[in-house]
Protein backbone atom coordinates (compact mmCIF):
# COMPACT_ATOMS: atom_id res chain seq x y z
CA UNK A 1 0.00 0.00 0.00
CA UNK A 2 2.79 2.42 0.97
CA UNK A 3 4.78 1.51 -2.13
CA UNK A 4 1.71 2.06 -4.34
CA UNK A 5 1.26 5.56 -2.94
CA UNK A 6 4.95 6.37 -3.48
CA UNK A 7 4.79 5.03 -7.07
CA UNK A 8 1.69 7.12 -7.78
CA UNK A 9 3.27 10.25 -6.28
CA UNK A 10 6.47 9.71 -8.28
CA UNK A 11 4.52 9.09 -11.49
CA UNK A 12 2.42 12.22 -11.07
CA UNK A 13 5.43 14.40 -10.17
CA UNK A 14 7.28 13.05 -13.21
CA UNK A 15 4.26 14.07 -15.29
CA UNK A 16 4.47 17.64 -13.94
CA UNK A 17 8.20 17.78 -14.76
CA UNK A 18 7.66 16.36 -18.25
CA UNK A 19 4.90 18.89 -18.93
CA UNK A 20 7.24 21.70 -17.82
CA UNK A 21 9.99 20.46 -20.15
CA UNK A 22 7.51 20.20 -23.03
CA UNK A 23 6.32 23.76 -22.42
CA UNK A 24 9.92 25.01 -22.51
CA UNK A 25 10.54 23.36 -25.89
CA UNK A 26 8.39 26.05 -27.48
CA UNK A 27 10.62 28.84 -26.23
CA UNK A 28 12.52 30.47 -29.03
CA UNK A 29 16.20 30.70 -28.22
CA UNK A 30 17.49 32.32 -31.41
CA UNK A 31 18.27 29.02 -33.14
CA UNK A 32 15.97 27.18 -35.51
CA UNK A 33 14.57 24.02 -34.00
CA UNK A 34 11.47 22.04 -35.04
CA UNK A 35 10.53 21.81 -31.34
CA UNK A 36 9.66 25.53 -31.51
CA UNK A 37 6.55 24.58 -33.47
CA UNK A 38 5.38 21.74 -31.18
CA UNK A 39 2.97 23.90 -29.13
CA UNK A 40 1.32 25.22 -32.31
CA UNK A 41 -1.73 23.34 -33.60
CA UNK A 42 -3.55 23.78 -36.92
CA UNK A 43 -7.09 23.00 -37.96
CA UNK A 44 -7.13 19.84 -40.07
CA UNK A 45 -10.56 18.54 -41.12
CA UNK A 46 -12.15 19.94 -37.98
CA UNK A 47 -9.48 18.72 -35.54
CA UNK A 48 -6.65 20.68 -33.99
CA UNK A 49 -3.39 18.80 -34.64
CA UNK A 50 0.32 19.62 -34.26
CA UNK A 51 2.00 20.94 -37.40
CA UNK A 52 4.26 17.88 -37.46
CA UNK A 53 1.18 15.70 -38.19
CA UNK A 54 0.35 17.54 -41.41
CA UNK A 55 3.79 18.48 -42.77
CA UNK A 56 7.49 17.74 -42.94
CA UNK A 57 9.58 20.16 -40.91
CA UNK A 58 13.22 20.72 -41.85
CA UNK A 59 15.96 23.01 -40.58
CA UNK A 60 18.39 23.72 -43.44
CA UNK A 61 20.37 26.23 -41.35
CA UNK A 62 20.30 27.66 -37.80
CA UNK A 63 18.13 30.63 -38.79
CA UNK A 64 15.40 28.96 -40.89
CA UNK A 65 12.65 26.37 -40.53
CA UNK A 66 10.95 25.06 -43.66
CA UNK A 67 7.53 23.47 -43.40
CA UNK A 68 6.34 21.38 -46.35
CA UNK A 69 2.66 20.45 -45.89
CA UNK A 70 1.50 17.15 -47.34
CA UNK A 71 -1.55 18.97 -48.69
CA UNK A 72 -0.71 22.35 -50.22
CA UNK A 73 -3.93 23.91 -48.87
CA UNK A 74 -2.51 23.45 -45.37
CA UNK A 75 0.22 26.04 -46.05
CA UNK A 76 -2.27 28.85 -45.41
CA UNK A 77 -3.53 27.23 -42.18
CA UNK A 78 0.04 26.70 -40.94
CA UNK A 79 0.96 30.30 -41.73
CA UNK A 80 -2.11 31.57 -39.81
CA UNK A 81 -1.45 29.29 -36.83
CA UNK A 82 2.18 30.43 -36.49
CA UNK A 83 1.19 34.10 -36.64
CA UNK A 84 -1.64 33.54 -34.15
CA UNK A 85 0.75 31.81 -31.70
CA UNK A 86 2.37 35.19 -31.03
CA UNK A 87 5.88 33.79 -30.72
CA UNK A 88 7.52 36.67 -32.58
CA UNK A 89 7.83 34.60 -35.76
CA UNK A 90 6.92 35.89 -39.24
CA UNK A 91 6.30 32.97 -41.58
CA UNK A 92 6.53 33.43 -45.34
CA UNK A 93 4.31 31.22 -47.48
CA UNK A 94 4.54 30.67 -51.23
CA UNK A 95 1.36 28.57 -51.25
CA UNK A 96 3.28 25.27 -51.19
CA UNK A 97 5.78 25.67 -48.36
CA UNK A 98 6.08 27.88 -45.31
CA UNK A 99 9.45 29.34 -44.44
CA UNK A 100 9.94 30.56 -40.89
CA UNK A 101 13.02 32.76 -40.45
CA UNK A 102 14.27 32.80 -36.87
CA UNK A 103 15.40 36.32 -35.96
CA UNK A 104 18.07 36.77 -33.33
CA UNK A 105 16.76 37.49 -29.84
CA UNK A 106 17.10 40.99 -28.44
CA UNK A 107 17.74 41.62 -24.75
CA UNK A 108 14.13 42.58 -24.00
CA UNK A 109 12.79 39.38 -25.58
CA UNK A 110 15.33 37.28 -23.67
CA UNK A 111 14.20 38.82 -20.36
CA UNK A 112 10.57 38.22 -21.30
CA UNK A 113 11.27 34.55 -22.12
CA UNK A 114 13.09 34.07 -18.82
CA UNK A 115 10.17 35.65 -16.96
CA UNK A 116 7.74 33.28 -18.71
CA UNK A 117 10.00 30.30 -17.94
CA UNK A 118 10.00 31.26 -14.25
CA UNK A 119 6.19 31.43 -14.34
CA UNK A 120 5.98 27.96 -15.87
CA UNK A 121 8.46 26.65 -13.29
CA UNK A 122 6.28 27.99 -10.50
CA UNK A 123 3.22 26.29 -12.00
CA UNK A 124 5.18 23.01 -12.13
CA UNK A 125 6.35 23.39 -8.54
CA UNK A 126 2.76 24.03 -7.46
CA UNK A 127 1.69 20.84 -9.24
CA UNK A 128 4.46 18.89 -7.48
CA UNK A 129 3.39 20.33 -4.12
CA UNK A 130 -0.23 19.39 -4.81
CA UNK A 131 0.81 15.80 -5.56
CA UNK A 132 2.76 15.74 -2.28
CA UNK A 133 -0.31 17.04 -0.43
CA UNK A 134 -2.53 14.39 -2.05
CA UNK A 135 -0.07 11.61 -1.15
CA UNK A 136 0.22 12.84 2.44
CA UNK A 137 -3.55 13.00 2.83
CA UNK A 138 -3.90 9.49 1.43
CA UNK A 139 -1.33 8.17 3.93
CA UNK A 140 -3.03 9.93 6.84
CA UNK A 141 -6.39 8.51 5.74
CA UNK A 142 -4.99 4.95 5.68
CA UNK A 143 -3.49 5.46 9.14
CA UNK A 144 -6.80 6.84 10.44
CA UNK A 145 -8.65 3.76 9.10
CA UNK A 146 -6.07 1.50 10.71
CA UNK A 147 -4.77 0.13 7.37
CA UNK A 148 -1.19 1.16 8.21
CA UNK A 149 0.69 1.77 11.45
CA UNK A 150 1.55 5.29 12.61
CA UNK A 151 5.28 4.58 12.16
CA UNK A 152 4.66 3.49 8.57
CA UNK A 153 2.66 6.66 7.93
CA UNK A 154 5.50 8.84 9.27
CA UNK A 155 8.05 6.91 7.21
CA UNK A 156 5.81 7.34 4.16
CA UNK A 157 5.48 11.09 4.79
CA UNK A 158 9.29 11.36 4.94
CA UNK A 159 9.65 9.36 1.71
CA UNK A 160 7.09 11.54 -0.08
CA UNK A 161 8.91 14.66 1.15
CA UNK A 162 12.20 13.30 -0.27
CA UNK A 163 10.52 12.57 -3.62
CA UNK A 164 8.99 16.08 -3.58
CA UNK A 165 12.36 17.72 -2.84
CA UNK A 166 13.97 15.74 -5.67
CA UNK A 167 11.37 16.90 -8.21
CA UNK A 168 11.50 20.53 -7.06
CA UNK A 169 15.28 20.34 -7.57
CA UNK A 170 14.76 18.86 -11.07
CA UNK A 171 12.39 21.71 -11.99
CA UNK A 172 14.97 24.24 -10.77
CA UNK A 173 17.77 22.53 -12.73
CA UNK A 174 15.64 22.45 -15.89
CA UNK A 175 14.83 26.15 -15.46
CA UNK A 176 18.49 27.04 -14.90
CA UNK A 177 19.53 25.14 -18.05
CA UNK A 178 16.83 26.93 -20.11
CA UNK A 179 17.91 30.32 -18.75
CA UNK A 180 21.49 29.58 -19.79
CA UNK A 181 20.26 28.55 -23.26
CA UNK A 182 18.14 31.70 -23.65
CA UNK A 183 20.93 33.99 -22.55
CA UNK A 184 23.17 32.24 -25.08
Amino acid sequence: MLEDIKKDVTHRMEGALTHFKDELKGFRTGRANPALLEPIHVSYYGSMVPISQVANITVPDPTLIIISPWETAMAIEIDKAIRKADMGLNPVSDGKTVKVPIPPLNEERRKDLIKKAHGLAEVSKTAVRQVRRDGNEELKEFEKKGDIAEDDMHRGLEDIQKIHDDYIKKVDETLKAKEKEILG
